[in-house]
């Protein structure tokens, strides 16, 4: 009679609730202002966008009221309104 080990590979059981590191947390530190027919675009889509200071992303999170804005995009913003 032989017995065989079935080896189980190592699985990342973190839970949501588990301790996350500030390099694990997807969180932006700022929002950026954003053409808004190209949010939902990149949101389902995983496309990027470009915001109005120039940085390029996918969109992951939506913005809260009071989250910080980048003040590159305030400023462009801005002069666009005038």
């Amino acid at each position: 009679m032989t017995t065989k080990t079935i080896e189980r590979p190592d699985l990342d059981e973190r839970t949501d609730h588990d301790e996350r590191t500030e390099k694990d947390d997807d969180t932006p530190k700022v929002f950026h202002y954003v053409k808004k027919d190209k949010i939902a675009e990149s949101a389902v889509m995983g496309t990027h966008v470009v915001a109005l200071c120039g940085e390029v992303f996918p969109v992951t999170k939506s913005a809260k009221p009071g989250s910080p804005v980048c003040e590159r995009c305030k400023k462009v913003y801005a002069r666009i309104k005038k």
